[in-house]
């Protein structure tokens, strides 16, 4: 099962590989045509591109807000729509960008949206990552790095994967197999490893059983041991030193004792200055 876990997990990361070669124009791109499925009213013919681009910015008459049009690489027309909002007063007045969107397929049909905050971090994006017309990804920032990536695999509209990143590192899964929107499977990642799963196999919302992953598991034993060892050599080490140090002291006292001997009791021996 870890590894089934492993195998859906790389699938997810192949899905976002796809989006990201395809929005930066790679793959098997011929006279600005990319080799993806087609979203619903969209058209792979630049020349037939629809008026409505199903814009996925909410910046229609809004004369506040101020648009920029760019083709992106591999394209020969427009694909991508940033927003921009203008903060402050006076010499503080500055623009920020507010939304971005793309086509990363270039069927003329937007299917990538970023919203930033004032400060220009990024805040939520979401994506219809399989070109069906539908957002399937949604993603949330936490001071502009990535918090969660919650993932509709069945295409019902609604996550049905949560991943949830700790400092750009994924750290847990959480995954709901019969699709009642609750989670039944939960994976735990250690510095991008997959570590354990737990599985509720009754579905009451419970963990059944866990499953470690045997090979890291055997690494943590390894270290785990290796830093005992250790501990117990330095401790050898101490008690040795320790035993060193009382023979010494012990050998001194006695001497010391045989010098004072001969004297009488209150009094320290001498030894007579010779003449």
């Amino acid at each position: 099962m870890i590894w089934e876990m492993r195998a859906a997990k790389g699938l997810g990361v192949a899905f976002a590989t796809i989006a990201l070669v395809v929005a930066c124009g790679g793959g098997d791109n011929k006279g600005g045509i990319v080799k993806t499925a087609t979203a619903p009213g969209g058209s792979k013919d630049p020349s037939k591109w629809p008026a409505d681009d199903k814009s996925m910015c909410d910046w229609r008459n809004k004369p506040e807000l101020e648009v920029s049009e760019t083709i992106g690489p591999g394209s020969i027309r427009p694909n991508v729509r940033r927003v921009y909002r203008t903060f402050g007063e006076g010499d503080a007045r500055h623009k920020v960008l507010a939304c971005r969107e793309i086509d990363t397929n270039l069927d003329g049909i937007k299917d990538v949206v970023r919203t930033f905050n004032q400060r220009g971090e990024a805040v939520h994006e979401e994506a219809d990552r399989d070109y069906d017309g539908k957002v399937d990804v949604w993603l949330n920032f936490v001071d502009g790095r990535l918090a969660e990536e919650d993932v509709d695999s069945n295409h019902d509209g609604k996550p049905d994967i949560w991943k949830f990143y700790v400092n750009g590192q994924l750290q847990r899964i959480r995954r709901d197999r019969n699709f009642d929107g609750k989670p039944d499977v939960w994976e735990i990642y250690s510095k991008g490893r997959l570590e354990r799963v737990g599985m509720d196999e009754t579905y009451d919302g419970h963990v059944d059983r866990w499953d470690r992953d045997e090979q890291l598991k055997y690494e943590a034993d390894s270290a785990e041991r290796k830093a005992r060892e250790q501990m117990g050599e330095i401790a050898d080490a101490g008690a040795s030193s320790s035993s060193s140090s009382s023979s010494s002291s012990s050998s001194s006292t006695s001497s010391s004792s045989s010098s004072d001997a001969g004297a009488p009791k209150g009094v320290k021996a001498t030894t007579p200055k010779k003449k």
